[in-house]
């Protein structure tokens, strides 16, 4: 799935257009004990109402595929819940409900049984909301026009987003017709979603029934216990650790050769790919092998390639592919010393160089142009 398809189904959840059918919405306190389940036809919202709903939908497709958005398998011939869910278009009560246990089940076991009562008095609710929709697949002729004759194919989906639900502080409100303040009971307000899915996933026009593309609003979260409880799927690694185990083994493998200047070379290399990547076809991948290329063409010994290659596959698995903007961010270059952080922009990294200077290692930068400190313009020392 790519930028392009997802941008083609947010389009959809434009609140003036109204174009999903049905809302069910279900309601949990913060143990998970359902306080009441509702369904509402889309057609029958206010504006506003309609509008708010539609703004968490649009939350749960927000992001980048590969960070806050992760395909997960979900073999739809084990368990056909989804499947039944999807088809009926939420009209069918028994499976949405069941839907509704599993997902207040994922709450629990992400959210187990508060230890005070501290921590029950200002613990969140929940709100677990599904939305169906169909959607006409726009075929396209040789030309890139769609054409219109033959774009018969529909593409029925579902999304479920899982929202906090808090409880706002005691205040004073103005009352008109008293011409004074009272006050105002606490009222429990429906956050942004913490995580949520598309089901089926959307990939070329076609339905994967086989597939989900899981949220989490936290990219270093990935909601391991919840998918587990819920949907019995196992969690992707999340981003942030795939970057911390990427360059761990990127400084074991190559010991003394993980110099300054094969950082300099991956990061340029991978931005350059990134930069180059159409930006609605697939998010950039890139296999042990990819970056082995980059290794040797910088000047890693053979031995050392072998050791990265060998350390990938232990720890991402045989066969891994990773996010290219999960091993370099392309728009930071960022040089961390025990006391110092400098941060350069990507396109000028090429500038620093690493030397020993009488026994003594340097990080030097040439100047360019004026130099300020907090502001502060100054000049060179002269020596």
């Amino acid at each position: 799935m790519n930028q392009h398809d997802l941008a083609e189904i947010k389009r959809r959840l434009n609140p003036d257009k109204r174009n999903p059918s049905l809302i069910c919405g279900c309601y949990v306190d913060y143990v998970g004990n359902p306080i009441t389940s509702f369904a509402l036809p889309v057609a029958t919202l206010y504006e506003q109402e309609n509008e708010k709903y539609m703004s968490i939908f649009k939350k749960v497709l927000s992001g980048q595929i590969g960070q806050t958005l992760n395909p997960i398998a979900f073999p739809a011939e084990n368990d056909d819940l989804l499947l039944r869910v999807r088809n009926s278009g939420l009209n069918d009560e028994e499976a949405v409900q069941t839907l509704f246990t599993r997902l207040i089940a994922g709450i629990r076991a992400e959210h187990p049984d508060m230890q005070s009562v501290e921590d029950a008095q200002t613990a969140d609710n929940w709100l677990i909301l599904l939305m169906h929709d169909d959607m006409d697949v726009r075929r396209r002729d040789i030309n890139g026009e769609i054409d219109h004759e033959n774009s018969d194919r529909a593409f029925s989906y579902f999304l479920c987003a899982v929202c906090p639900v808090k409880q706002e502080k005691p205040a004073l409100r103005y009352v008109p017709s008293d011409s004074i303040f009272h006050e105002r009971a606490p009222e429990w307000l429906a956050g942004a979603p913490a995580l949520g899915f598309l089901f089926p996933l959307y990939e070329g026009g076609a339905a994967d029934v086989n597939t989900i593309l899981f949220f989490s609003k936290d990219c270093n979260d990935a909601h391991a216990d919840f998918l587990k409880a819920a949907l019995n799927v196992e969690a992707e690694m999340p981003a942030a650790e795939q970057t911390d185990h990427f360059q761990a083994l990127l400084a074991q493998s190559l010991g003394a050769e993980c110099s300054l200047d094969i950082v300099q070379e991956m990061h340029g290399v991978v931005s350059g790919l990134i930069d180059e990547q159409d930006k609605d076809a697939e998010p950039l991948m890139l296999a042990k092998q990819d970056v082995a290329r980059i290794l040797t063409d910088g000047g890693i010994s053979a031995e050392r390639v072998e050791a990265f290659q060998d350390g990938f596959d232990k720890t991402f698995g045989a066969g891994a592919v990773l996010p290219a903007v999960n091993i370099v961010a392309p728009k930071q270059f960022k040089v961390d010393l025990p006391s110092v952080s400098i941060k350069v922009d990507p396109k000028q990294a090429d500038l620093l160089e690493t030397r020993v200077i009488d026994g003594r290692s340097y990080l030097l930068i040439p100047i360019e142009g004026d130099i300020a400190v907090n502001g502060q313009p100054i000049f060179p020392s002269k020596s």
